[in-house]
Order: structure tokens, then C-alpha cells, then sequence
């Protein structure tokens, strides 16, 4: 019997029964490294946010969101291996952030509306019923596509990526282009310009890392000719990963911790030097002898007197 030697023209693919053996594709192999090194950074950043923000940190209606956008990330990257909690917590950070997004912009726009007629929890009714939501999209899908009822899947899968990018990503984006506008006018002095930076990169950030991940699953039910998913979980582990720095990155100033850069993100605090430098202004202006001029005519005593 004679042995079969391959030409020197021609190459084993790493695929190949013969060629998985003896060669180690290194590419596959830094990629997937880079994406556990990546999670495991996302798993401890995530979790000090849960940590800080439920336990550390005063509830008001944008920790409610950012609360539930870090369960949404830590899961994914908790179980990044299962598609259904993963589609789960892909639609729900996307739905969170234009939730969040229509929020500061409506503050924006109508901030006399908003401060006397929002509603004290409604930050809290929103995420549960977008919870409620992605819950009942990934339900219909797991029962219509684990049933091998082919038709039907991908109706369900068509609609889900509809529901999407047709009605929940452009307002998130129309919001993002207005809070950036108006930053950067300066027309909102008062408004926390962290708050919105970190808004606009949270949201920058997800449209670049996770949209090629719904474009690939999208795709791979209705074609088997696409290349590996690596970098596409790849970008993904970087989206869930990056917000914890994000927000201390845009937060922090000169030496401070992790729980004072996300108040000075969330609460709208002032830099601990700004306010150490106006007191000592302050100490540096002259007193009046005499005491403030009184209200409404009253007339103080005289000089003379």
C-alpha cells in the first residue's frame, strides 16, 4: 500500500482531520485568551458596580438604570457560552440604554415637565417591564426554534431584530445626537456633562462592539457560509466590560476611589478641590461692617448709630 504525501503546493487547513492534530491555529487560540482575560476584568469591574451602587451609593433614577445595565453585563459575561441568556442580556442593555437616553434628553428639552410630573419610581417600572419584555421575546424564541419549527423561528427572529434596531435603536441614537449637541452648545451649564459623556460612550461603545454580534447571529440562521465568531464575541466581552471604566475613567480626578468617581458621575458631586479652593476664597474677601441690607424696606440701624 502506498501512503498519500501531499504535494509541496498544497497546505493543510487547520480544519483538517490530518492537520488537527499537529497544528495549534495561534490566532483562534490569542483571540479566545484575550476574550477570558477580557471577562474576567468585566466579571470584577461589573461586580463593584453591583456592589457600589446597591450597597454604597444613594439610589436616584440614573443608578436604577446603570444598576440594572452591570446585572445585564455580568450575566453575559457570566454566561457568554449560552445563547438564549445571552440574547437575553443583549436586548436588555440595548433597551436600557435607550431607555436612560430618552430620559436625559427629555430632562434636556423639558426640564420644568420633568422635574414636576415624572413619576417617583419610574425608573424601577421601567426596567422591570423592559425585563418582562426581553424575558418574553427569548421565551418565544426558545420555544418556536428548539421545536425545529424552522418557518416559525425565523419569523420569531426577524421579528426580535426588528423590535431592535426598528424601534429601540433609533431613539436611542436621535437622543445620544441631541444630549451631544447640546453639550457641546454649553447651552445646559448646569446640567452634569459627566453624566451625559458617559451616556454618549456607553452607548457609542455598544453600537460598535455589540451590533456586529446581532448582525452575525442574525445572519448565521440564514447562511453557513460566515467566517468564525471570535472577534465577534470578542468585541462583545469588550462591550460588557468597558463600562465600570468608563465610568471611573470619567469620574476620577487626581487620586480618588472607585465609589467617589461613580458619585461624582451619578450624584453630580463637585471635585473635592473645587470646593476646598472657593472656601478658601472665601476666607479671602472682605467683611462688611455692617450687616446685610434687610428685605422687603425694612430699614437696619444707621451707621452713626
Amino acid at each position: 500500500a502506498t501512503s498519500h504525501v501531499p504535494s509541496t503546493g498544497t497546505r493543510l487547513s487547520p480544519a483538517s482531520p490530518a492537520a488537527r492534530g499537529h497544528l495549534i491555529d495561534v490566532p483562534d487560540v490569542a483571540v479566545d485568551g484575550a476574550t477570558l482575560l477580557i471577562c474576567l476584568c468585566g466579571l470584577v469591574g461589573n461586580g463593584a458596580v453591583l456592589w457600589l451602587l446597591g450597597c454604597r451609593i444613594r439610589r436616584n433614577p440614573v443608578t436604577v438604570y446603570v444598576l440594572n445595565l452591570a446585572v445585564a453585563d455580568f450575566t453575559f459575561l457570566l454566561l457568554m457560552s449560552f445563547l438564549l441568556p445571552l440574547l437575553l442580556t443583549h436586548n436588555m442593555g440595548m433597551y436600557l440604554l435607550t431607555a436612560i437616553s430618552i430620559e436625559r434628553c427629555v430632562s434636556i428639552l423639558c426640564p420644568l415637565w420633568y422635574r414636576c410630573h415624572r413619576p417617583q419610581h419610574l425608573s424601577a417600572m421601567v426596567c422591570a417591564l423592559l425585563w418582562a419584555l426581553s424575558i418574553a421575546v427569548i421565551a418565544a424564541v426558545a420555544v418556536l426554534c428548539l421545536s425545529h419549527q424552522q418557518d416559525q423561528c425565523h419569523l420569531t427572529l426577524i421579528s426580535m431584530y426588528a423590535l431592535n434596531f426598528l424601534i429601540f435603536a433609533p431613539p436611542m441614537v436621535i437622543s445620544n445626537v441631541i444630549l451631544f449637541i447640546k453639550v457641546q452648545c454649553g447651552s445646559q451649564r448646569r446640567q452634569p456633562r459627566r453624566l451625559y459623556i458617559v451616556i454618549f460612550l456607553t452607548v457609542l461603545f455598544f453600537l460598535l462592539f455589540m451590533v456586529p454580534l446581532s448582525i452575525w447571529n442574525f445572519m448565521q440562521h440564514f447562511s453557513s457560509m460566515l467566517g468564525h465568531s471570535q472577534v465577534v464575541f470578542l468585541l462583545a466581552c469588550i462591550n460588557s466590560s468597558i463600562n465600570p471604566f468608563i465610568y471611573f475613567l470619567v469620574g476620577s480626578c487626581q487620586r480618588q476611589s472607585v465609589k467617589m468617581a461613580l458619585q461624582r458621575v451619578f450624584e453630580g458631586r463637585a471635585d473635592p478641590w473645587m470646593v476646598a479652593e472657593g472656601q478658601k476664597r472665601s476666607s479671602y474677601l472682605p467683611r462688611s461692617r455692617y450687616p446685610p441690607a434687610p428685605l422687603f424696606g425694612r430699614k437696619g440701624p444707621s451707621p452713626s448709630s
